[in-house]
């Protein structure tokens, strides 16, 4: 394996020292490996002097051992687990996976553990008492006489004892090659598989790639708002979003710790104090929880609760949950708050209430600068201004002060629209961060590492001062690029979803306008569906798995945003993939905020020939575009071609009318992506795809679904109507955009909706 990509770390010591370079690993003479730093100092050790060792090995399981001259083992790896568990690797009692910080950043993050004793297996975060977010029980009368342990097997993570036997705990993908198990610094516990693809024209050459094949304690946790750390400390989750607390009385008593995060928590305006804890009263939240799973008190009713917390000082919040009777409810107290979620009234089989406590702020007294009420603004200065004009002498004069003075006002219109813009970017929702152009170009070493190119400007590579990658659009088009910079901060910035591109800031400075986006290591779809020669072909469940995450950010921008969002521009070239291969989507451009009550109106729509609906010229704009546009990405990906490649026959030239023949042939397993193997032996799966996509694409935009329901059959929940038209509409021709591929644009009704488009 030479591949860097196919190297992952699954064991490492000195994990909070990290050595600098030429330090040294020594097996020493007395039966000692040492670690030594640079300047010789020892970092670290195995204190097996005198054990005698002989000697060293690295197993075929990823396992260090020092062994005698018995060959049995003095000391091993395995004995001291880091973040990770390889396939045949034990957890006894006693040990504990601890994550670390980050990918990059291998020291211990103190704050989460998985363990196991007698009674199963649990993971907890590190507060005193310790929360725990996840537990595996077990019916063990031994479990305090035994010395039970864990085993990563291929196909589960099973319980051993004594007495017990190979228990499945957890079930895990059976593995076709490698695999390892890895706890997250945001408490997930994936499991990785190693797996080789050919090259897209050289079979010989392999590329080994690294694919999430599980996450398994998500189920369990009702999904990713289940994780203690998932919106950080005293967010409140909600489907995958991050929110502060609030209050009905419209009160702000928290705020964003970092307002272009909103997973970095909350944190409260005024701090709790126990020296006035008389002063202190409680936000109440219905229909919030907490991921804990041990109550303090039992059979108790909400006011009740909500006391016990008031008594104690170190107590930040009451969870309250109760089924039928409120008076026998349980309640929770914590001394630190991490992430709440709120529940869904439909689905849960409980009642929850939370009480976070707060520090009351009384106003007199001393004057409390940041609490007092800002003073009475003073009267206007009262300002005269004169224009005498003297006709002494000829009309020449007189036309150069007309003249003048329309000069000046010119000047002040376009001062005042300059700074009434910059106010407006000051004020953007989300509270983005504004950088100024020059630590831009220093971030992008002076814009050299251009990542793509669209038509309203260059996208670039660039790296913020702690390290994180980020991509930089730099606009350009003087008449074009106020309008799209103020319509995509407008809209986008303020909207934060899993499978959706995150804005993370801006810069507006003179005729400067650049938008800072989080990076994308895979880069667009259209790399990996249409690949080269040197790329790796995607196999079925990526595939599938991208379909899925597309279905997701479109549904969040149909449906979930304050106002709809119509995208326009949905095809793989604004699809992005990080370096899990979730995809998320991308190029929100021109837009237009409309509020949903408003009738239709008229705007200039732009888009690109091969994914445009039929009824793009002729009728009201829906969301049913982006459904169209949908299908035919959903037909790209499952058949690796685009939807118009002049390299075939003419018959074949376009897909939409390929897969109209071949669906009247019964004939689609022709069309699905030959250059995969899985694709072939998934053929079924594939054709069943290409229904949803036929479903996507039917003329008349009221028979398609929506992106919920899309999800729905995706998710196994719904099915494809048999009902579906075939007789699929041919791409509209537009005056300018003859080849397809290329945006035009065009005027037409649209409904109320926030529309995006293509950059």
């Amino acid at each position: 394996m030479t591949d860097d990509a196919s190297v992952e770390v699954v064991w490492s010591t000195n994990r909070n020292n990290p050595v600098k370079i030429n330090a040294t690993l020594e097996l020493t003479s007395k039966g000692d490996l040492v670690l030594k730093d640079a300047d010789g100092t020892i970092a670290w050790s195995t204190n097996t002097s005198g054990k005698s060792v002989v000697g060293l090995n690295l197993t075929d399981l990823g396992n260090l051992v020092l062994f005698d001259k018995n060959n049995v083992i003095v000391w091993q790896s395995f004995d001291h687990p880091t973040d990770t568990l390889v396939l045949g690797q034990k957890l006894m009692a006693g040990q504990r996976l601890i994550p670390s910080v980050s990918e990059t950043n291998w020291a211990i993050d103190g704050t989460l553990m998985l363990y196991m004793n007698g009674r199963g297996l649990f993971a907890q975060i590190e507060t005193s008492p310790p929360q725990i977010y996840y537990q595996s029980l077990i019916d063990n009368p031994n479990a305090n006489t035994e010395s039970p342990y864990v085993e990563f097997i291929n196909g589960s993570l099973a319980f051993f004892s004594n007495s017990i036997h190979n228990l499945s705990l957890i079930s895990v993908p059976h593995a076709s090659f490698v695999q390892y198990m890895k706890l997250g610094s945001d408490g997930h516990l994936r499991v990785y598989e190693l797996s080789y693809r050919p090259n897209w024209s050289s079979p010989e050459d392999m590329c080994a790639v690294w694919a999430e094949v599980a996450d398994l304690l998500t189920m369990s946790l009702a999904g990713d708002c289940g994780y203690p750390k998932v919106c950080g400390q005293y967010g409140i989750c909600s489907d995958g979003q991050c929110s502060c607390p609030a209050s009905s009385d419209g009160m702000s008593y928290f705020k964003l710790e970092n307002y272009t995060k909103p997973n970095f928590g909350c944190s409260k305006n005024v701090p709790l104090s126990c020296e006035v804890s008389q002063d202190q009263s409680f936000l109440e939240l219905k229909d919030v929880t907490y991921f804990t799973l041990t109550s303090n008190l039992m059979n108790i009713d909400a006011s009740s609760c909500k006391e016990a917390c008031a008594k104690n000082c170190s107590c930040e919040a009451a969870i309250f949950k109760y089924k039928m009777d409120p008076t026998v409810g349980r309640c929770y107290l914590t001394t630190q708050v991490f992430s709440l979620m709120k529940i869904d009234k439909k689905r849960s089989s409980y009642n929850s209430t939370a009480f976070l406590k707060l520090q009351n702020v009384h106003y007199g007294g001393t004057p409390n600068h940041s609490l007092d009420s800002p003073p009475a603004s003073e009267a206007p200065n009262q300002r005269t201004n004169r224009l005498v004009v003297i006709l002494e002498s000829n009309l020449g004069v007189l036309i150069a002060i007309i003249i003048l003075i329309v000069v000046i006002v010119l000047f002040v219109r376009k001062r005042d629209l300059n700074e009434a813009e910059e106010e407006y970017l000051t004020q953007v929702p989300g509270m983005l961060t504004r950088f100024r152009f020059s630590d831009l170009k220093a971030m992008t070493n002076d814009f050299s590492k251009k990542l793509g190119e669209g038509g309203f400007g260059s996208v670039f590579e660039g790296t913020l001062i702690d390290g994180t990658k980020v991509a930089v659009k730099r606009l350009g088009g003087f008449g074009q690029v106020k309008k799209s910079f103020l319509a995509e901060v407008e809209t986008i910035g303020g909207i934060h979803h899993v499978n959706l591109v995150r804005l993370m800031g801006y810069c507006a400075e003179k005729s400067q306008r650049l938008l800072i986006y989080e990076y994308m290591s895979n880069g667009a779809l259209d790399r990996w569906i249409f690949p080269k020669s040197n790329e790796c072909v995607l196999d079925w469940q990526r595939r599938k798995k991208i379909i899925l995450d597309i279905a997701k950010g479109l549904d969040y921008l149909h449906e979930d945003c304050r106002q709809k969002i119509v995208h326009l521009d949905i095809k793989p070239q604004n699809i992005l993939l990080d370096g899990n291969f979730n995809a998320k989507v991308a190029d929100f451009g021109l837009s237009k905020l409309i509020e949903r009550d408003e009738n239709q109106v008229v705007i200039s729509m732009r888009g690109t020939p091969g994914y445009l609906a039929p009824e793009w010229l002729n009728v009201a704009i829906t969301e049913k575009v982006d459904v169209y546009s949908f299908g035919v990405v959903i037909l790209e990906i499952v058949c690796g071609r685009k939807n118009f490649d002049r390299s075939l026959d003419e018959e074949d030239m376009y897909l939409l009318s390929l897969f109209k023949r071949k669906a009247e042939e019964k004939q689609l397993l022709d069309i699905v992506d030959k250059s995969s193997e899985d694709m072939r032996l998934n053929g079924p799966h594939a054709v069943n795809m290409m229904r949803i996509a036929a479903w996507c694409l039917q003329g008349d935009y009221t028979m398609r679904p929506s992106m919920s329901m899309i999800i729905k059959v995706l998710e196994g929940v719904m099915k494809v109507p048999n009902n579906l038209d075939y007789n699929f509409s041919a791409q509209p021709s537009t005056k300018g955009a003859a080849k397809f591929g290329q945006e035009f644009s065009a005027t037409t009704a649209l409904s109320p909706f926030v529309l995006t488009g293509p950059r």
